[in-house]
């Protein structure tokens, strides 16, 4: 029995060890399969060009808003025009840096902030149940999906974007250069 344990303990030890470059590796992996393409299908939904919002976009980020005035964009301000022009441009950019690993700690970061104020308008703008944690079903739209991608992208704040990454190479560079 101790030989079990001390082949389990010797298994555990080696795995710990590629922990620190596997896991930033495979979220970012995971990312590109799963939400990069999410997010850059979303934000094309919100620009009729690079600074021309959409009109759709005021309805999915500005719902009761925009239902306030008619559905006529023109009656919303500037303001609104600048978050939506922001929330559009972050989803593309945001992703990006992170598949190539590009500040990858503070994107993943950025896209956190998003998700979150995603969440919240998807439920209190447009009435979108949360579901619930701890309820046996893990097909809440909300609370159960979203709370996998913000796991993922704790890792990348956390960890950082692994070995094979624009940051590591950034790193090395900034390093020969200061030495």
């Amino acid at each position: 029995m101790t030989r079990i344990f001390r082949i389990y303990d010797q298994m555990v030890a080696v795995s710990g060890r590629q922990a620190d470059w596997l896991l930033p590796s495979l979220a970012r992996l995971v990312f590109a399969g799963v939400l990069a393409g999410y997010f850059w299908a979303s934000a094309l939904t919100k620009l009729d060009g690079p600074f021309l919002p959409s009109a759709g976009a005021y309805g999915q980020i500005f719902p009761r808003a925009f239902e306030a005035v008619g559905f006529d964009p023109g009656q919303l301000g500037l303001w609104h025009g600048l978050v939506v022009l922001a929330g559009a441009w972050s989803e593309f950019l945001l992703p990006a840096l992170i598949l190539i690993g590009l500040f990858t700690r503070l994107a993943a970061l950025g896209m956190i902030g998003f998700v979150l104020v995603q969440s919240l308008t998807d439920i209190v703008g447009h009435g979108v149940g949360a579901g619930a944690w701890f309820d046996r079903a893990s097909d809440a739209v909300i609370l159960d999906q979203r709370a996998f991608w913000l796991f993922l992208l704790a890792v990348l704040v956390l960890k950082g974007a692994g070995p094979f990454s624009a940051d590591r190479v950034l790193g090395a560079a900034i390093v020969r250069l200061a030495a």
